[in-house]
């Protein structure tokens, strides 16, 4: 059985294949050469171009300029279309200059991407578009992650949501002590501050609920039950507006000390305040978490079980590092 390509691998190939040449590539060779495609070549033709069209549309949506190119003597007819990334548009503009200390933070940022390397997959689609007889620029940017912020969730989940495949996992809440099975119909992946959810449709619940991929334990089953693909339309413009709202409604007051981590992260996310700023969450729980690494940088003022949840954090923390007093148990 052919590995599956995760959807974010997926799209930077597309994007290493579709600078590599001037001219562009054609559907046809996007779909037979660019690792994530191939690898589904024996799939539905339809469902190979609706994947095809929607990592076109999430790359122009990050600002990723994909041209596309079609007949000379009628450019409506995109039968034979070629797409291609220009370079000199997706460069950044000759007159930016950075300062030493920005010069740092893009070579750490370097270290984690290993620029000017390709990943294999990288390489391989390079060397089949060669074979096709078609002139590959180099240098060219290298995409070679050494890390993965994405939970083991994530490749299963997108890969059920393409195919429109019901899925069952187990699921750990906050204050539960063992986790429940859940079987959804997952429609859409969303990233909100930092963190995926799954917006799904809750077989048992009979409603659309949204799942931290965090809080997933184990592996995620696909089952043989489908589901209309109509439900998976706007379902990620509904989950993200549904995190929104629950941000608007949740704000914390805190005091923060100036010149800190927690200043530098907290402030850009909340609006200055009497006392302090206000910042909003989704989720408690995790809200909770962060606010306690930062230790004595940040004081919440309210609400009260926020303040709450974070002390009994540190003072956990502080306990679980504790020396035990002579005589006293360990």
């Amino acid at each position: 059985m052919a590995q599956q390509i995760p959807a974010e691998e997926r799209q930077l190939n597309l994007i290493v294949a579709l600078m590599a040449t001037e001219i562009g590539l054609t559907k046809q060779q996007v779909l037979e050469t660019v690792s994530g495609y191939r690898q589904r070549s024996g799939g539905r033709a339809d469902a190979l171009d609706k994947m095809f069209e929607r990592d076109k549309d999430d790359l122009r949506a990050i600002g990723v300029p994909i041209e596309t190119l079609g007949d000379h003597a009628d450019p409506k007819d995109l039968r034979e279309a070629r797409y291609r990334i220009p370079k000199a548009e997706y460069d950044l503009p000759a007159d930016i200059a950075f300062t030493p200390a920005e010069l740092a933070i893009l070579a750490l940022a370097g270290s984690v991407w290993s620029e000017g390397s390709l990943s294999k997959d990288a390489h391989t689609g390079l060397r089949k578009i060669r074979a096709l007889g078609i002139e590959v620029d180099e240098p060219i940017i290298g995409f070679a992650p050494r890390m993965t912020v994405r939970e083991p969730s994530f490749g299963p989940l997108q890969d059920a949501i393409e195919a429109c495949r019901v899925v069952s996992f187990d699921y750990l809440k906050p204050g539960e002590e063992k986790p429940r099975r859940r079987t959804v119909r997952p429609l859409a992946l969303v990233d909100y501050e930092g963190r995926w959810h799954v917006s799904a449709h809750d077989v048992d619940a009979d409603g659309e609920r949204m799942f931290l991929l965090s809080r997933i334990v184990g592996d995620v089953a696909m089952t043989g039950e489908g589901f209309d693909p109509a439900l998976r339309e706007g379902a990620g413009e509904r989950a993200m507006q549904g995190l929104r709202d629950v941000a608007a409604r949740n704000r914390a007051l805190v005091e923060i000390t100036p010149g800190t981590e927690a200043a530098l992260r907290l402030t850009r996310r909340g609006e200055p305040a009497e006392q302090g700023i206000r910042v909003p969450y989704v989720d408690a729980h995790i809200f909770a978490d962060e606010l306690a690494s930062y230790g004595p940088e940040v004081r919440v003022v309210e609400p009260e079980s926020l303040r709450t949840a974070v002390i009994e954090r540190l003072r956990a923390a502080r306990d679980a590092h504790r020396t035990p007093e002579p005589g006293e148990a360990a």
